[in-house]
């Protein structure tokens, strides 16, 4: 199985696509399962408002799962309104956060990340109205224009606001992992989100655990792969 997270792909980075477009003719076809944690997509603003360039991504997914490796997507803080469309097209299963699966015998929580950063309080309120079901509805019912020039202020504040805090407000809550783990029966927890690609030991209730963060595709790729000897996390290059 494969695990990856925070592509943010847009036609403004080509590289990032023709990396992932390469990955998923060479590595993925190999794997049982490809499993994407959030933010897929840097923006997404409705599944009928969907570009060429979206389409082409999710018909390379279609391409993949015909082939016989399921495709798991995660909705992440950039693209939680990718929906049943986009999934129908692109051939893949829509996951909840938090979702938990059974990976070499083991129970493992899936999430994408933003809901364990609690202490960032602005953040989190936003989540939570973003997230309400009627908020939904009419931000799919906006005109596209309006949805448009909402996701660009959004974007633009967002980045504004990260470069503004400090870096353990935006990285996870220290107390919520283990509740989260313990909460859902996990010794291993899988994420993104936060681009800070490590594993860190953990004990939930006096037994070994670990959390595993994904890279983000930047710089370079992240792909987590697990097999019978484990959990193993590699960057590769772009190019």
């Amino acid at each position: 199985m494969l695990l990856i997270s925070d592509l943010h792909l847009e036609e403004e980075r080509p590289d990032i696509t023709r990396a992932f477009l390469h990955f998923l003719q060479t590595r993925a076809p190999q794997a049982e399962a490809l499993y994407i944690l959030g933010d897929f997509f840097e923006v997404w603003i409705g599944d009928d408002a969907m570009t060429p360039f979206q389409h082409s991504i999710a018909q390379a997914l279609r391409q993949l799962s015909a082939g016989g490796t399921r495709v798991y997507l995660m909705h992440g803080n950039r693209d939680f309104m990718i929906g049943r469309q986009f999934c129908l097209e692109a051939g893949c299963t829509l996951l909840a956060d938090p979702t938990c699966v059974e990976m070499n015998g083991e129970r493992v929580l899936l999430m994408h990340g933003d809901s364990l950063c609690t202490r960032d309080e602005a953040y989190m309120r936003l989540r939570r109205l973003l997230r309400n079901p009627l908020v939904l509805w009419t931000l799919r019912h906006l005109p596209l224009a309006t949805r448009q020039t909402l996701a660009r202020k959004l974007r633009n504040e967002s980045r504004t606001q990260t470069r503004m805090k400090a870096s353990e407000i935006t990285d996870v809550t220290p107390e919520e992992v283990p509740r989260i783990m313990a909460l859902h029966g996990a010794t291993t927890l899988i994420h993104g989100h936060t681009h800070r690609p490590a594993t860190h030991p953990l004990k939930i209730d006096d037994r070994a655990a670990q959390r595993i963060v994904l890279g983000d595709w930047d710089r370079q790729g992240w792909a987590l792969q697990v097999d019978e000897q484990g959990f193993h996390q590699q960057p590769f290059a772009l190019s």
